[in-house]
């Protein structure tokens, strides 16, 4: 079984920075990928960045990068806006073993900006 975290959710001012952390453990052979989603309230749940991959609301903010030794995955936010209020979740798919795939979220981190 594979075992995601994430920290460093919480409240912060129009413009101001957060990093996100989302590590990885348990069962795992090989990770593929992580990737960031949200949610926000009454919306479905949406990428944020995965890979090179960003949203266009996010491109030029956000930065998504990797320590594949820690099996662990950031996102640092900065200009942050009213509108990044969301729950995010984190996103790893790999392999436990050779025959055996895993695709596994986080319980999600609340992040909240007030203007």
């Amino acid at each position: 079984q594979v075992h995601v975290v994430e920290s460093g959710g919480g409240l912060v001012q129009a413009g101001g920075s957060l990093r996100l952390s989302c590590a990885a453990s348990g069962s795992i052979f090989v990770i593929n990928d992580m990737g960031w989603y949200r949610q926000a309230p009454g919306k479905q749940r949406e990428l944020v960045a995965r890979g090179t991959n960003y949203a266009d609301s996010v491109k030029g903010r956000f930065t998504i990068s990797r320590d594949n030794a820690k099996n662990t995955v950031y996102l640092q936010m900065n200009s942050l806006k009213p509108e990044d209020t969301a729950v995010y979740y984190c996103n790893v798919k790999g392999l436990e073993s050779l025959l055996t795939n895993f695709d596994a979220w986080g319980q999600g981190t609340l992040v909240t900006v007030s203007s």
